[in-house]
């Protein structure tokens, strides 16, 4: 901050090296007085603050598996006693959640929904819901209000509140300093990995999946026994609430648990079924929904990739998921479930981003690391929970030594309280007669009068070895990390054996995967391709061009392109903005000659304005074209340089835009296409071998001038010619580029214009 004395105008310049500033009034200023403040300043005193107030308060998860949302929610029902049998409406828990969850009804609703079983969002729910809670797997399920839902806590949920009332994890104050929550839960479970977790923050983001519980356990206790235990043998890979399969490769799982990032895809479960013949899809991976897979179904329905669908249903109930695909008869499915898991979600990837909270600290760490600071945590808390045992039994101890003290004279101790002839100081003189400090002598003194006699007294004395070898066997614990280590890892068994599931999501070897190929199962067959000065192209095979009559067109609409080709090659498109935009044949319908075609803005999606001028077909992106522009221009380049990995549809930049383009030629060989005519709007004319224009490597590159222009004259047309028809233009030839050319003479030119005339 730099305070500046303003006058009139100002007199003092910022220095060169600070960055751009505002300037503001400071509150309580003089009138004449500013302000500056930096925007760095002003970013490190508010962004700051907010942003680290969503990466640790809000978005991230912390090490015992919750997000401080999901925590409070949880709490709350624990709290309103919800782990016994009875549930609670859920506009109830939502409401006492608001105590410590300052953040509105809905959002606390939305939170206490995905952690239902209902809802099917974890693989391992904690809430036991009763009513609508909407579907994990569907966008468009939404849950019923919260006046009209139910719920109390899993039964498992012991595992995550043990040692909550041992002191076990920190309290703090809620926002209204009111009452005191808890900072973590003392999960015995390794909760951070058990369900899957996502969060967005500022500048991170958090996604971790989920692992099956008996899997994770075992894998846990195998660290406990050998830190450098293959986890990868006991827990092969992440299981997910909606099944599906992974497609599964080793490395790059081994990878992910080193790390904590990577992505693996996820598989779909389909079933098919021959009378009727259909498709019926079960299980569907967990990134994805039953919509997004329906609407790429009907795309791709519409687009002609997926013809053999009649119809397409959700029929989701209560018995679970399943969407059903309705075949053409004679159709293959299994060819069609291939298409399936090629053209629609019906195969996700899952991007692994383990990124979490441990000591208010956000880092992505690897599955082996998880665990080893969960391990470190839960140390931390059955110690506590071991202390606090400890104490109170200490204090038990404590008070029976009292007893034992009594033991020696209890006729004595009913003496001096019955001759003490007032109430406060019968713990005195107990104090004083048997040397015991006050709590004891409290105790003695509330002692009832039957319970007065050596039998009872006797028997709650020796009670006192058997707490001095507790309090002696939890001091061992506390001072042998093994010994607590056991005990953890006889907690995680108890808990696998009563609350394990069989795995979900099933593995699929990665090299068995049968690789899916649509091209070789479409027909080839030979055809041909009109394209019209309108932009219409027509597919017709050779089949029925031979007993066809004339073509079709539109009023005023004339050919100008015809390639003979095959129905798997590749269709290039030459747009006048410069752009070239790609299709495959077997995309495009086969048409009738009475048919007009398929107009060209329309298949490509154009821009507005934007038209198609030229197109090329190719197989195998052989050979190479000669383009030829309307500023006098002409090169050669590749056909292979318009040939990409990605199948994109439309290549920006895909030839030179400075000018118009006017004419496209096709060759085999880089050396040209023999003699070429150009002509000029000015009516002159050149005569040119090919081989004089350059090859250039770049799809994009101007190539050389070859026709010279004066004024606003352009490049009018240029044709090919054969050997023959250049030698009666060969007064027109040039040798070097660029030419101005000749005028055409008067006969030729009066030739020409009747062939124009004829051709409109």
């Amino acid at each position: 901050m730099a305070k500046k004395k303003m006058g009139g105008q100002a007199n003092a310049a910022a220095s060169d090296r600070e960055l751009p500033a505002y300037q503001a009034f400071a509150e309580g200023a003089n009138p004449g007085e500013t302000e500056l403040v930096t925007i760095t300043d002003t970013l490190k005193d508010n962004y700051m603050p907010y942003a680290m107030s969503v990466i640790v308060s809000r978005a991230i998860p912390e090490i015992d598996g919750f997000k401080p949302s999901q925590r409070k929610v949880l709490y709350t029902m624990y709290r309103m006693g919800l782990m016994r049998d009875q549930r609670a409406k859920s506009a109830d828990i939502v409401g006492q959640t608001m105590a410590f969850n300052p953040h509105g009804d809905q959002t606390i609703y939305e939170t206490m929904v995905r952690m239902t079983r209902g809802n099917e969002a974890l693989l391992h729910p904690w809430i036991d819901s009763k009513g609508n809670m909407g579907k994990v797997y569907s966008r468009d399920m939404q849950y019923a209000a919260y006046r009209y839902t139910e719920a109390r806590l899993d039964k498992s949920c012991e595992a995550l509140f043990q040692g909550l009332e041992k002191n076990a994890v920190d309290f703090v104050d809620n926002y209204s300093g009111t009452l005191q929550e808890p900072v973590l839960l003392p999960a015995a479970l390794p909760t951070i990995l058990l369900n899957a977790n996502q969060g967005i923050a500022v500048g991170m983001a958090s996604n971790i999946p989920s692992f099956n519980l008996r899997e994770l356990c075992d894998a846990t206790r195998a660290l406990i026994e050998d830190p450098q235990a293959d986890i990868l043998d006991i827990m092969p890979a992440p299981d997910f609430s909606t099944g599906a399969s992974i497609i599964y490769d080793r490395e790059q799982m081994a990878s992910i648990y080193e790390t904590g990032r990577g992505s693996f895809k996820l598989k779909a479960k389909c079933h098919i079924t021959k009378k009727p013949l259909r498709i019926e899809i079960l299980e569907i991976p967990y990134t994805t929904t039953i919509e997004a897979i329906i609407e790429e179904v009907n795309k791709n329905v519409k687009n002609g990739k997926l013809k053999e669908i009649v119809d397409i249903r959700d029929e989701t109930d209560l018995k679970g998921l399943r969407i059903t695909l309705d075949l053409k008869k004679n159709s293959d499915p299994e060819f069609v479930l291939k298409k399936l898991y090629a053209l629609t979600p019906l195969i996700s990837s899952f991007a692994c981003n383990c990124n979490l909270l441990v000591d208010n600290k956000p880092g992505v760490l690897g599955v082996r690391d998880i665990l080893g600071e969960w391990l470190s945590w839960r140390r931390i808390c059955l110690a506590r929970e071991l202390t606090f045992d400890k104490q109170k039994l200490e204090e038990k101890l404590h008070l029976l030594r009292a007893l034992e003290a009594v033991l020696l004279d209890i006729d004595r101790a009913i003496r001096i309280i019955r001759r003490t002839e007032k109430e406060d100081e019968v713990v005195p003189h107990l104090m004083a007669a048997f040397s015991i400090d006050e709590v004891q002598a409290e105790y003695v003194a509330e002692i009832k009068l039957r319970h007065l006699n050596r039998e009872y007294l006797l028997r709650r004395t020796q009670e006192i070895t058997a707490l001095e070898d507790q309090i002696h066997d939890i001091e061992a614990i506390l001072h042998d990390e093994k010994r607590l280590d056991q005990l953890i890892s006889t907690q995680l068994k108890g808990y696998a054996q009563s609350y394990g599931k069989d795995r979900k999501t099933q593995l699929i070897a990665a090299e068995k995967l049968e690789s899916i190929k649509l091209e070789p199962q479409i027909e080839d067959y030979n055809l041909k391709l009109f394209f019209t000065q309108e932009g219409y192209l027509k597919k017709l095979p050779l089949t029925s061009l031979r007993s066809a009559g004339d073509l079709k067109l539109k009023d005023e609409d004339r050919i100008i392109q015809e390639l003979e080709t095959t129905n798997k090659s590749e269709i290039l498109f030459f747009s006048d903005q410069g752009n070239v935009y790609k299709l495959f044949c077997y995309e495009i319908d086969d048409h009738k000659p009475s048919q007009w075609g398929e107009f060209a803005p329309n298949i490509l999606e154009l821009d507005p304005g934007e038209k198609i001028l030229f197109i090329h077909a190719t197989k195998d992106f052989s050979g190479f074209l000669l383009l030829v522009f309307g500023d006098g221009r002409m090169v050669k380049v590749s056909v292979d340089s318009y040939e990409t990995k990605n199948k994109r549809k439309k290549l920006v930049n895909g030839i030179y835009g400075g000018a118009p383009l006017k004419a496209l030629f096709f060759t085999t060989e880089e050396t040209g296409n023999g003699d070429m005519l150009a002509v000029s709007s000015q009516n002159r004319m050149i005569l040119l071998d090919t081989d004089l224009v350059p090859y250039k490597k770049t799809r994009s590159s101007q190539g050389v001038q070859a026709l010279g222009l004066k004024d606003k004259n352009v490049l009018t047309e240029a044709s090919l010619l054969s050997a023959a028809k250049a030698e009666e233009y060969a007064y027109y030839r040039v040798r070097t580029l660029p030419a101005f050319g000749r005028f055409i003479k008067d006969d030729l030119l009066q030739e020409r214009q009747m062939t124009l005339d004829l051709q409109d």
